[in-house]
Protein backbone atom coordinates (compact mmCIF):
# COMPACT_ATOMS: atom_id res chain seq x y z
CA UNK A 1 0.00 0.00 0.00
CA UNK A 2 1.44 3.21 -1.06
CA UNK A 3 2.19 6.08 1.55
CA UNK A 4 -0.91 8.02 0.71
CA UNK A 5 -3.57 5.27 0.72
CA UNK A 6 -4.87 6.19 4.07
CA UNK A 7 -5.38 9.42 3.04
CA UNK A 8 -9.10 10.97 2.98
CA UNK A 9 -10.78 11.27 -0.29
CA UNK A 10 -10.00 15.17 -1.73
CA UNK A 11 -14.22 15.70 -2.03
CA UNK A 12 -15.17 14.53 1.69
CA UNK A 13 -16.14 17.11 4.33
CA UNK A 14 -13.31 18.02 6.80
CA UNK A 15 -14.91 16.09 9.39
CA UNK A 16 -13.46 13.58 7.71
CA UNK A 17 -10.17 15.01 6.41
CA UNK A 18 -9.53 15.66 9.82
CA UNK A 19 -9.85 12.71 11.26
CA UNK A 20 -7.37 11.04 9.00
CA UNK A 21 -5.03 13.59 9.11
CA UNK A 22 -5.15 13.65 13.31
CA UNK A 23 -5.25 9.79 13.46
CA UNK A 24 -1.58 9.62 11.68
CA UNK A 25 -3.15 6.77 10.00
CA UNK A 26 -0.55 6.95 7.44
CA UNK A 27 2.34 5.79 9.79
CA UNK A 28 4.09 2.92 8.66
CA UNK A 29 2.73 1.19 11.33
CA UNK A 30 -1.10 1.51 10.64
CA UNK A 31 -0.61 0.88 6.96
CA UNK A 32 0.54 -2.46 8.02
CA UNK A 33 -2.33 -3.13 10.61
CA UNK A 34 -4.36 -1.91 7.68
CA UNK A 35 -3.86 -3.74 4.72
CA UNK A 36 -5.12 -6.72 3.76
CA UNK A 37 -6.25 -9.03 1.50
CA UNK A 38 -9.69 -8.73 0.02
CA UNK A 39 -12.52 -10.23 2.01
CA UNK A 40 -15.64 -12.10 0.61
CA UNK A 41 -17.39 -11.31 3.36
CA UNK A 42 -18.04 -8.10 2.78
CA UNK A 43 -17.19 -5.38 0.36
CA UNK A 44 -15.72 -2.44 1.59
CA UNK A 45 -15.83 0.94 0.05
CA UNK A 46 -13.39 3.54 -0.40
CA UNK A 47 -15.51 6.32 -0.56
CA UNK A 48 -19.24 6.17 -1.06
CA UNK A 49 -22.85 8.13 -0.04
CA UNK A 50 -24.62 5.07 1.55
CA UNK A 51 -28.53 5.10 1.01
CA UNK A 52 -30.28 2.72 3.31
CA UNK A 53 -33.56 1.31 4.53
CA UNK A 54 -34.05 -0.37 7.70
CA UNK A 55 -36.88 -2.23 9.07
CA UNK A 56 -37.72 -4.59 12.33
CA UNK A 57 -38.65 -7.76 10.80
CA UNK A 58 -39.11 -11.26 12.34
CA UNK A 59 -37.26 -14.22 12.13
CA UNK A 60 -40.35 -15.89 9.97
CA UNK A 61 -40.42 -12.42 8.06
CA UNK A 62 -37.09 -13.05 7.03
CA UNK A 63 -38.06 -16.79 5.44
CA UNK A 64 -40.92 -14.88 3.30
CA UNK A 65 -38.25 -12.30 2.44
CA UNK A 66 -36.16 -14.82 0.79
CA UNK A 67 -38.76 -16.12 -1.07
CA UNK A 68 -39.79 -12.61 -2.38
CA UNK A 69 -35.65 -12.03 -2.99
CA UNK A 70 -35.33 -15.17 -5.04
CA UNK A 71 -38.70 -13.95 -6.78
CA UNK A 72 -36.86 -10.84 -7.78
CA UNK A 73 -33.85 -12.65 -9.02
CA UNK A 74 -31.91 -12.03 -6.52
CA UNK A 75 -28.48 -13.39 -4.87
CA UNK A 76 -27.36 -14.36 -1.84
CA UNK A 77 -23.88 -14.19 -1.61
CA UNK A 78 -22.30 -14.33 1.50
CA UNK A 79 -23.12 -14.98 5.33
CA UNK A 80 -21.23 -14.21 8.38
CA UNK A 81 -21.13 -13.25 11.73
CA UNK A 82 -19.84 -9.58 12.90
CA UNK A 83 -18.37 -8.23 16.24
CA UNK A 84 -19.53 -4.32 16.10
CA UNK A 85 -17.28 -2.23 18.20
CA UNK A 86 -18.72 1.70 18.03
CA UNK A 87 -16.02 4.12 19.22
CA UNK A 88 -17.02 7.54 20.78
CA UNK A 89 -16.50 10.72 18.57
CA UNK A 90 -13.25 12.50 20.07
CA UNK A 91 -12.98 16.46 19.90
CA UNK A 92 -16.42 16.82 18.84
CA UNK A 93 -16.16 15.62 15.39
CA UNK A 94 -19.48 14.69 13.88
CA UNK A 95 -18.37 11.62 12.48
CA UNK A 96 -19.09 7.67 13.87
CA UNK A 97 -16.00 5.52 13.75
CA UNK A 98 -16.60 1.45 13.68
CA UNK A 99 -14.74 -1.55 13.63
CA UNK A 100 -16.38 -4.57 12.55
CA UNK A 101 -14.52 -7.78 13.58
CA UNK A 102 -15.57 -10.51 11.53
CA UNK A 103 -16.59 -14.60 11.64
CA UNK A 104 -14.11 -14.14 15.07
CA UNK A 105 -11.16 -12.53 13.58
CA UNK A 106 -8.33 -11.33 12.41
CA UNK A 107 -9.51 -9.68 10.32
CA UNK A 108 -12.16 -7.00 9.95
CA UNK A 109 -13.08 -3.64 8.51
CA UNK A 110 -13.12 0.01 9.70
CA UNK A 111 -15.78 2.28 8.55
CA UNK A 112 -15.84 5.93 8.90
CA UNK A 113 -19.04 7.50 8.65
CA UNK A 114 -20.65 11.07 8.34
CA UNK A 115 -23.39 12.50 9.97
CA UNK A 116 -26.69 11.16 8.55
CA UNK A 117 -29.17 13.14 6.78
CA UNK A 118 -32.81 12.19 5.66
CA UNK A 119 -34.72 11.84 2.31
CA UNK A 120 -38.23 11.19 3.57
CA UNK A 121 -36.95 7.62 5.43
CA UNK A 122 -34.22 7.16 4.01
CA UNK A 123 -31.04 7.27 5.76
CA UNK A 124 -28.37 8.65 3.56
CA UNK A 125 -24.03 9.23 4.88
CA UNK A 126 -20.69 9.42 3.52
CA UNK A 127 -19.07 6.42 4.60
CA UNK A 128 -14.87 5.57 3.75
CA UNK A 129 -14.15 2.12 4.42
CA UNK A 130 -10.46 -0.20 4.47
CA UNK A 131 -10.09 -3.68 5.32
CA UNK A 132 -7.93 -4.57 8.23
CA UNK A 133 -5.67 -7.41 8.31
CA UNK A 134 -5.73 -7.74 12.69
CA UNK A 135 -9.66 -5.94 13.72
CA UNK A 136 -8.01 -6.08 17.59
CA UNK A 137 -5.03 -4.48 16.57
CA UNK A 138 -6.37 -1.63 15.03
CA UNK A 139 -8.77 -1.88 18.09
CA UNK A 140 -5.53 -1.07 20.16
CA UNK A 141 -4.09 1.10 18.03
CA UNK A 142 -7.06 3.54 17.70
CA UNK A 143 -7.66 3.51 21.37
CA UNK A 144 -3.86 4.72 21.25
CA UNK A 145 -4.91 7.65 19.58
CA UNK A 146 -7.61 8.48 21.74
CA UNK A 147 -10.87 6.69 20.32
CA UNK A 148 -12.88 4.72 23.39
CA UNK A 149 -15.62 2.38 22.49
CA UNK A 150 -19.43 3.87 23.24
CA UNK A 151 -21.28 0.44 22.64
CA UNK A 152 -20.34 -3.20 21.20
CA UNK A 153 -22.55 -5.46 19.78
CA UNK A 154 -23.23 -8.64 17.79
CA UNK A 155 -24.83 -9.30 14.38
CA UNK A 156 -25.46 -12.53 11.67
CA UNK A 157 -25.54 -10.78 8.27
CA UNK A 158 -26.73 -12.87 5.46
CA UNK A 159 -26.45 -10.32 2.45
CA UNK A 160 -28.34 -10.77 -1.02
CA UNK A 161 -27.78 -8.95 -4.05
CA UNK A 162 -29.68 -7.73 -7.06
CA UNK A 163 -29.08 -4.97 -9.72
CA UNK A 164 -26.75 -3.12 -7.33
CA UNK A 165 -28.49 -3.24 -4.66
CA UNK A 166 -27.74 -5.44 -1.29
CA UNK A 167 -30.62 -6.48 0.79
CA UNK A 168 -29.32 -7.94 4.19
CA UNK A 169 -30.99 -10.08 6.92
CA UNK A 170 -29.45 -8.99 10.08
CA UNK A 171 -29.84 -10.96 13.40
CA UNK A 172 -29.47 -9.15 16.61
CA UNK A 173 -29.58 -9.96 20.11
CA UNK A 174 -32.01 -7.15 20.07
CA UNK A 175 -33.91 -8.02 17.25
CA UNK A 176 -34.47 -9.29 13.83
CA UNK A 177 -33.85 -6.59 10.87
CA UNK A 178 -33.86 -6.13 6.85
CA UNK A 179 -31.79 -3.63 5.34
CA UNK A 180 -32.15 -2.68 1.68
CA UNK A 181 -28.99 -0.33 0.42
CA UNK A 182 -28.18 0.70 -3.13
CA UNK A 183 -28.88 3.73 -4.96
CA UNK A 184 -31.31 6.35 -3.65
CA UNK A 185 -33.74 6.48 -6.77
CA UNK A 186 -34.25 2.59 -6.29
CA UNK A 187 -34.16 1.13 -2.91
CA UNK A 188 -37.97 2.51 -2.00
CA UNK A 189 -39.33 0.28 -5.40
CA UNK A 190 -37.49 -2.54 -4.50
CA UNK A 191 -38.02 -2.57 -0.97
CA UNK A 192 -42.22 -2.35 -1.82
CA UNK A 193 -41.71 -5.70 -4.29
CA UNK A 194 -40.59 -6.66 -1.11
CA UNK A 195 -42.98 -6.04 0.91
CA UNK A 196 -41.63 -3.51 3.10
CA UNK A 197 -43.62 -0.36 3.19
CA UNK A 198 -40.64 2.71 3.33
CA UNK A 199 -43.14 4.79 5.42
CA UNK A 200 -42.28 2.01 8.31
CA UNK A 201 -38.29 2.57 8.10
CA UNK A 202 -36.42 3.53 11.35
CA UNK A 203 -34.30 6.28 11.81
CA UNK A 204 -32.06 4.46 14.47
CA UNK A 205 -28.78 2.92 14.15
CA UNK A 206 -27.57 -0.30 15.09
CA UNK A 207 -25.86 1.31 18.01
CA UNK A 208 -28.53 3.75 19.07
CA UNK A 209 -30.90 0.45 19.76
CA UNK A 210 -27.72 -1.45 21.25
CA UNK A 211 -27.77 1.37 23.74
CA UNK A 212 -31.18 1.19 24.37
CA UNK A 213 -31.25 -2.19 24.58
CA UNK A 214 -28.87 -2.62 27.46
CA UNK A 215 -30.30 0.52 29.22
Amino acid sequence: MAAGACSAHPGEPAELRWWWASGRLASRYALRVLQAPRLERHRPRAHSDEAELKFRTSQAEHASLRNRLREQGATMVGAYDEENIRFRPVRGQQVTLRLRILDGGPAGILTVKGRARFHRRVKIREETEVEVADARIARELLELLGHRVAVTYHKHRETWRIAGIDVTLDTLDFGSFCEVEGPLEEIEALARRLGLDPKRALKSSYSDLAKAHAS
